[in-house]
C-alpha cells in the first residue's frame, strides 16, 4: 500500500508540476499578445467607396488596430448607377456588405456605421453620429482617438451655389439617388397618362433634363433613352411620342475629358436617337418648374420647363472635410490636398485619397537648386552628363512631370535635353552649369496634370497606401524611395503614381466608346462588349458578379421592369 501511494504522490505531483508549467507558458504567451496588441497603433479609416474599400481588402490588419467609420454598411460599384435608374441592373446587384469583405482578412476589423462629423486633428480623434432612425433621445454621438488617420469620404455633387439645384434636381452619386430617380421616372409616364392633363402638361411632365455632359450625364441619358424606346413605349403606347431627352452642358462638346473623336461620335449618335444636346449653356436657376440657362455664345437667356431634372455636373467637398480643411489651413483650396505619398499637407498622421483629396505635386523649380547641389558630387559648380544621369532616375521618380517632359519630346538621353535649350546647336553639350540647368528644366513643370476624380484613381490609391502601411516598419530602416533633394537621405516609399488603363461610355443602343492607352479608340458594338467584360470583371466579389451578368441576361430576354418599386 505504501508503494502504490509513493507512486500515486509521485504521479500527482508530475501532473501538478506539468500542470503549472503548461499554465505559466499560457500566461506568459497571452501577456505577450497583449502587450503586442497595445503596441499596435490605432488605424482609423473613414469611409467605404472605392479608395476605402481597395485599402481594407490589400491591408495587412494584424499590424494595426483598424476601426473603419462609414454611414453605409455595404460598397457600391458607382460606374453602374446610371444602371441602376433603369433597372438594367438591380440596386443589391452592385453592392456587398462590409463586414463581409472585410472578414475575409481573418483579422479583427471593427466596423462602425456611422457618420463622421468633425475630424479634431488637435486632439487626434474624429467625432461620429449614429446614422440609425432609431426611437432614441438626441443625437448618439461618440468620438474614436487614432494614432494614424485614413480619410476616404468620397465627395458630394457640385451644385456651384446655382439657386435651386437642391431643392428641385436629382443627383446621381449613391444607391439611394438611383432609387428615387427611378421612382421619378415612372411618376412622370403615369402622371403624363392622366386623362385630365393637356398635351403642353404632358409634354412637359415627360421633359427629362440632364446637366452635365460627362460620363454620368451622358451614360444616364444613354439608358434613359433605352429605356424608354424598348420598354416604356410599349406599356405608354398614347404618350410616347411626347417624351423628350434634353442634355444641357456648359462646355463646346460633352465627354470633353475623352478623345475628340469619341465627342463627335457621340454627340452625332445623340442626335440620331432624338436627344438634343445644348451646349455652351450655363444654369442660372431652377424652379419646380422649369430650367433657366444663358447661351454663353449669344446671351440669350431661355427657359426650359420639365418633368424630372437631374444634376450631373461635377464634385466637391463634403462638410466634414470643409471643415477640416479649415483647421489645417487649407481653407481656400477646391480639395483636401496630399503630398504625393497621399499624406495630408500639415499632418504627419493624416492620408486622404480618392475623390475628397487631390495630390499636390510639387514643381522642379521649386528644388531646382537643391537638385543642381546633390547632383554635383564635386562641388565644381557645373554637372557633366555622367552627374546628371547618376541622379535621373530619381529626379523622374520624385518629379513624374520630368520623365512626361522626355517622352513628350522623344528625348532618348539628358543630352538631348540639355542641347535642346541652346541657342547654338553645333556643338552638342557635355556639361551645363545652375542657369544652364534651370533653362533646360524651365519648361517641366508645364506637364503637370492633376488626377480626375475616378473609381480607377481610388481604387489605385488604396491599393497602393495598404502596401505602403504593410511595410512601414522595415521602410523606416531600409528606405525604398527616392533620394530626398532638399534634406539628406532617401524617402520611405516611392510616391503614388498612377496608371491609366483606358476609359469607357456607353451610349445606348448596345454601342459605346472606348479610349485605350495608346491613343487606341473605338466607338460601336465591340465596344460595347469590351465594357461588358471589363465591368463584369471589376466586380468586388462573385457573388456581385454573377448578380450583374445574370441582370443583363435577364433584360435581353424579358426587358426591363417598370414596376414603382
Amino acid at each position: 500500500m505504501d508503494l502504490v501511494s509513493d507512486v500515486r504522490l509521485v504521479l500527482i505531483s508530475g501532473g501538478l508540476v506539468a500542470y503549472s508549467e503548461s499554465k505559466s507558458a499560457h500566461v506568459a504567451h497571452t501577456a505577450k499578445s497583449s502587450q503586442t496588441d497595445a503596441q499596435k497603433k490605432t488605424l482609423v479609416v473613414l469611409g467605404t467607396g472605392w479608395a476605402g474599400t481597395s485599402f481594407l481588402k490589400n491591408l495587412d490588419s494584424s499590424q494595426y488596430d483598424v476601426q473603419v467609420v462609414s454611414p453605409r454598411n455595404y460598397f457600391a460599384f458607382t460606374p453602374l448607377l446610371p444602371s441602376v435608374t433603369c433597372g438594367t441592373v438591380e440596386a443589391r446587384s452592385i453592392v456587398e456588405p462590409v463586414r463581409k469583405i472585410v472578414s475575409k482578412k481573418n483579422k479583427d476589423i471593427q466596423f462602425l456605421e456611422a457618420e463622421c462629423v468633425k475630424i479634431d486633428v488637435a486632439n487626434k480623434k474624429v467625432i461620429c453620429r449614429a446614422s440609425h432612425d432609431l426611437n432614441l433621445e438626441g443625437n448618439v454621438e461618440f468620438h474614436l482617438n487614432y494614432d494614424i488617420l485614413v480619410i476616404g469620404l468620397g465627395a458630394q455633387s457640385n451644385t456651384f451655389n446655382t439657386p435651386g439645384v437642391t431643392e428641385h434636381c436629382h443627383f446621381l452619386k449613391e444607391i439611394e439617388d438611383t432609387q428615387k430617380i427611378r421612382g421619378s421616372i415612372m411618376d412622370c409616364f403615369e402622371m403624363a397618362s392622366l386623362p385630365c392633363l393637356s398635351e403642353e402638361e404632358r409634354k412637359t411632365a415627360l421633359h427629362f433634363l440632364i446637366v452635365g455632359g460627362g460620363p454620368t450625364g451622358v451614360e444616364f441619358a444613354a439608358e434613359l433613352h433605352d429605356f424608354v424606346s424598348e420598354d416604356l413605349a410599349k406599356l405608354y403606347p398614347t404618350v410616347k411620342d411626347h417624351v423628350k431627352i434634353t442634355l444641357v452642358q456648359s462646355g463646346d462638346h460633352i465627354l470633353n475629358t475623352f478623345d475628340k473623336r469619341i465627342s463627335s461620335f457621340a454627340e452625332g449618335k445623340f442626335q440620331r436617337d432624338g436627344i438634343e444636346v445644348k451646349t455652351g449653356c450655363r444654369v442660372l436657376s431652377v424652379s419646380d418648374n422649369d430650367l433657366t440657362v444663358k447661351d454663353k455664345a449669344t446671351g440669350l437667356i431661355s427657359c426650359l420647363p420639365y418633368g424630372m431634372i437631374v444634376w450631373a455636373t461635377g464634385i466637391g467637398p463634403r462638410p466634414v472635410v470643409t471643415d477640416f480643411m479649415c483647421q489645417i489651413g487649407q481653407k481656400h483650396r477646391r480639395m483636401l490636398a496630399t503630398d504625393e505619398w497621399l499624406r495630408v499637407e500639415g499632418c504627419n498622421d493624416v492620408y486622404a485619397l480618392g475623390d475628397c483629396a487631390s495630390i499636390h505635386q510639387r514643381k522642379v523649380m521649386e528644388d531646382i537648386s537643391a537638385i543642381f547641389d546633390v547632383a554635383d558630387k564635386d562641388k565644381s559648380g557645373t554637372l557633366t552628363i555622367k552627374e546628371l544621369e547618376d541622379v535621373l532616375e530619381d529626379i523622374c521618380v520624385r518629379y513624374p512631370q520630368v520623365e512626361l517632359y522626355l517622352k513628350s519630346k522623344h528625348f532618348l538621353d539628358v543630352v538631348q535635353l540639355l542641347n535642346e535649350s541652346k541657342d547654338d546647336d553645333k556643338k552638342e553639350t557635355r556639361e551645363v552649369d545652375i542657369e544652364g540647368f534651370k533653362t533646360a528644366l524651365s519648361h517641366v513643370d508645364s506637364q503637370m496634370k492633376s488626377l480626375p476624380a475616378t473609381a480607377q484613381v481610388a481604387s489605385q490609391q488604396g491599393d497602393y497606401l495598404a502596401k505602403c502601411f504593410n511595410h512601414m516598419k522595415e521602410c523606416e530602416d531600409h528606405p525604398q524611395g527616392p533620394l530626398r533633394f532638399t534634406e539628406s537621405g532617401r524617402h520611405r516609399f516611392q510616391p503614388f503614381r498612377y496608371k491609366h488603363f483606358g476609359q469607357l461610355a456607353p451610349l445606348g443602343g448596345e454601342q459605346a466608346a472606348a479610349e485605350l492607352p495608346g491613343d487606341w479608340v473605338s466607338v460601336g458594338y465591340s465596344s460595347q462588349w469590351l465594357w461588358y467584360s471589363i465591368y463584369a470583371s471589376k466586380q468586388v466579389s462573385w457573388r456581385t458578379r454573377m448578380l450583374v451578368v445574370s441582370d443583363w441576361t435577364r433584360r435581353f430576354i424579358f426587358g426591363r421592369d417598370s414596376s414603382r418599386i
